[in-house]
């Protein structure tokens, strides 16, 4: 569950696009480096409509649209050429970067910077290739010479770069880029926030802990920092500490609906079921398309052996999300329940299929 309320959605919503990074994805735009920009837009305009696009240009036409291959031949074929033209070896480093042969993408950079020492394209491509071969002290300088003159066209270096901060645990650092790029005072309460937010992703839940306190000590009715403290607490499988920092953030931010869901849960895995359903009826009424208070309430229910209206709150979930392996689990734990065996027997082995999809794609 993302920890998102309406009160900092716009500080916080970019977390669930830059994340995409640390599980292996950062998009990259194939960009020139800004040098003799107005010039060198005008010399290409007007080479263009003469003679039409060069072979480097081609070669970078075909890498925008996914023509790896074809760019690559290409790009082979220049980089024979004595001297070699310039921009070829960042190219061939942008092709091994997408297909994920960064020992590659980092020679090709490597090249690129010996051939250039200011592009800086390449400079932050092989910084971010060198995170990505998980060195991120050796990252930081080349991501710190290109951030400031490029961050506006490529935002995902300067993410990778915060990261990178965090990873070697230099947060003052990812701290004031993370404000920069939310435009958020560094040293305010939400910055902090924002940080433990950022650590807990990372998998530092004691360094996360220390930061969402400290934004607490700034401003203790800061929306979200309780609710970061439950979902520490439940990583920890404190259910019982987890109750008291959702009730703590109910209290501050009483319109969110993930509020009750996190506090439904919470009260579930303390054994109190009826404040779960409590909680989770308050969930579906302010969040009424999302599944989680569904899925959680058919669990309560099936606990107060009251599998008839558990089933009834399980198949609006179906409904909504059919890929879903616990739905179709809870299901035929309810039909079962209900003495309709078939029917718990169809849902298991759903249930089943799901989950070795899943799996056979990891």
């Amino acid at each position: 569950m993302f920890f998102i309320s309406r009160s900092l959605r716009m500080h916080l919503d970019l977390i669930k696009i830059c994340f995409v990074c640390c599980v292996g994805v950062v998009s990259i735009p194939y960009a020139q480096p800004q040098q003799n920009a107005g010039a060198s837009a005008s010399n290409a305009s007007t080479d263009s409509a003469q003679h039409g696009p060069s072979p480097t240009e081609e070669a970078q036409r075909l890498i925008s649209r996914g023509q790896l291959s074809e760019a690559e031949t290409r790009l082979n074929s220049l980089a024979t050429q004595q001297p070699e033209p310039a921009g070829v070896e960042r190219m061939r480093g942008m092709i091994h970067y997408q297909r994920n042969n960064f020992a590659a993408a980092n020679s090709a950079f490597e090249k690129a910077m010996v051939q250039d020492g200011n592009d800086l394209m390449a400079i932050q491509m092989r910084g971010v290739t060198l995170y990505r071969m998980g060195q991120p002290a050796a990252a930081i300088p080349l991501l710190e010479r290109a951030n400031s003159p490029i961050a506006s066209v490529n935002a995902d270096g300067t993410y990778v770069l915060a990261v990178c901060y965090l990873d070697v645990h230099r947060y003052d650092d990812a701290r004031r880029i993370f404000a920069e790029q939310y435009k958020i005072p560094a040293e305010s309460a939400a910055s902090y926030l924002f940080l433990g937010r950022m650590l807990f992703r990372r998998n530092y839940p004691a360094e996360s802990e220390q930061m969402v306190r400290k934004a607490l000590q700034i401003e203790p009715k800061l929306p979200l920092a309780h609710l970061l403290l439950g979902q520490l607490a439940l990583s920890r499988s404190n259910a019982a500490g987890a109750v008291v920092e959702f009730e703590a953030e109910r209290a501050i931010n009483p319109m969110d609906g993930e509020v009750y869901e996190r506090l439904g849960d919470s009260y579930l895995r303390a054994l109190r079921y009826e404040d779960a359903q409590q909680a989770l009826n308050c969930a579906l009424l302010l969040e009424p398309n999302s599944t989680g208070p569904y899925i959680l309430l058919g669990q309560v229910l099936l606990k107060r052996d009251d599998a008839l209206t558990a089933l009834n709150y399980l198949l609006r979930a179906e409904h909504m999300d059919s890929s879903n392996h616990l739905i179709h689990l809870l299901l035929g734990q309810a039909f079962r329940a209900l003495g309709r065996k078939e029917d718990a027997t169809r849902e298991y082995k759903s249930a089943e299929t799901i989950q070795n999809a899943v799996e056979s794609q990891r």
